[in-house]
């Protein structure tokens, strides 16, 4: 009398041994006029929420064209196809929000070496015109 309500291969995803950290290539199942694609979202899980239970949720982050994309996926969503896992690294900490801080500091330190050559480069100009 074992009767699957859920699309989902509940038993798959409860294998996943994901944990903030891991480098994982999350497969959606996305709709665009009436036809069904597959789109990959690969990025770094910052966090893991609720364990294997219904509600269990992680989060994503990624870069895409310099800027910082996070997708909060339910775990046992059916629009996920598929959970890959690309990459495991050993980390201290079972929440790694302090990674978005840290992205943002890189990118103002770069920001701050492309706008001091500029000024450089005017300076000099300005005195050979003169």
């Amino acid at each position: 009398m074992n009767r699957v309500i859920s699309p989902v291969n509940i038993e798959e995803r409860q294998a996943l041994k994901m944990r903030a950290g891991d480098t994982v290539r999350v497969w959606q199942k996305i709709v665009e006029k009436g036809k069904t694609r597959l789109q990959a979202f690969e990025g770094l899980v910052l966090a893991t929420k609720h364990g294997k239970e219904a509600g269990a949720t992680f989060t994503v982050r990624r870069t895409a064209s310099g800027v910082g994309v996070e997708k909060i996926f339910p775990l046992y969503s059916p629009v996920i196809d598929k959970v890959e896992m690309v990459k495991r690294s050993k980390v201290r900490r079972a929440k790694l929000y302090y990674i978005r801080e840290k992205a943002a500091k890189e990118i103002s330190r770069q920001m701050r070496n492309i706008r001091t050559t500029k000024d450089e480069e005017e300076v000099v100009s300005e005195i050979e015109a003169e």
